[in-house]
């Protein structure tokens, strides 16, 4: 980890493990988890380009962040954080989000919570509280369009508690004395005040009674290369919504179904329509069923930074 980053380089993302219970101790720092789009912000004397988590290049779709961190004093660095819609009680939106990229609205926050490079300087090797000590220095003047985001140390449980009664989606929670590590492991853990999972749709069904564009999704996840269904997705949308997702399915129709196996018809109805699986949505649920299927889901968006590939069944260690 010790070389420097390569001008406008894009380097893997940390990512965070789901448990079911808050860690106790001092060692840990506890952050709000946010509901947007991971983006990493890398800034070289030749501008600045903006990540998703899987590197796909996003610089066009948010110009007005890339406009504010071309501001910040430092260069070059690099920025960990999350871009996000802020609702008037202060809850992040990912509904708000998906349509402020539609209409290209400016009502944009971008969330930074690591700083990976400054100066030209790899600080990966360092303690994530050291990181973020100089992370606090280098945005004390930031457009307001950027926020550090904020972390207590200890006292994660009273923090999930308090997210979970102001209706947050959770919290992230970090081993302050951890280097950044990119890939899935046990520094980085978030717990969940609701369940929440991206799946894969593997087709729909014809909408009824005034309903337009679709009924609901049939939606699954990746196991051992294969796409298991996961049930239906009938609420959490609008007449836009339903149109703009049949829209972008109706090109995409297959004779067969994509899942194995094959689900009946008691579980999709008699009007299924199969497609390639390529759409990732965010859902909302109560729980898993014991055959594996999604209780009370609901749709949240789209997620257009996540491959149809990388989609599992998110599990709590």
């Amino acid at each position: 980890m010790g070389a420097l980053l390569s001008p406008m380089e894009f380097t893997s993302p940390q990512l965070a493990l789901l448990v079911d219970e808050v860690p106790p101790g001092d060692e840990w720092l506890h952050e709000q988890k946010f509901d947007g789009y991971r983006i990493e912000a890398v800034r070289s004397r030749a501008g600045v380009r903006l990540y998703t988590r899987r590197g796909n290049d996003w610089t066009d779709t948010f110009p007005t962040i890339e406009e504010a961190v071309a501001k910040l004093s430092a260069k070059p660095f690099v920025l960990d954080g999350e871009v996000a819609v802020v609702r008037a009680d202060g809850i992040t939106d990912f509904q708000g989000l998906q349509q402020a990229l539609k209409t290209r609205s400016p009502n944009l926050v971008y969330f930074v919570f690591d700083l990976l490079e400054l100066d030209g300087k790899d600080l990966r090797d360092q303690p994530l509280l050291a990181r973020k000590t100089k992370l606090e220095k280098l945005l004390a003047k930031a457009p307001a369009i950027i926020k550090y985001s904020e972390h207590v140390i200890g006292r994660g449980q009273e923090l999930f508690d308090a997210a979970c009664k102001q209706g947050l989606e959770g919290i992230i929670c970090k081993r302050a004395d951890a280097p950044y590590t990119p890939g899935r492991g046990k520094t980085w853990l978030k717990v969940k005040c609701r369940r929440r999972q991206e799946l894969v749709i593997g087709g729909f069904t014809e909408p009824e009674g005034s309903r337009t564009g679709l009924g609901a999704l049939l939606v699954g996840y990746y196991d051992n290369k294969q796409l298991r269904y996961a049930g239906k997705v009938g609420t959490g949308f609008n007449a836009k919504s339903l149109n703009e997702l049949f829209d972008e399915l109706a090109p995409l129709e297959r004779k067969t179904s994509p899942f194995t196996p094959q689900p009946t018809r008691a579980h999709t109805g008699p009007r299924a329509h199969w497609v390639e699986p390529k759409l990732v949505v965010e859902v909302q649920f109560g729980e898993w069923t014991q055959d594996g299927r999604l209780r009370h889901p609901s749709f949240q968006g789209v997620r257009r930074d996540k491959a149809a590939k990388d989609v599992i069944r998110e599990a709590a260690q």
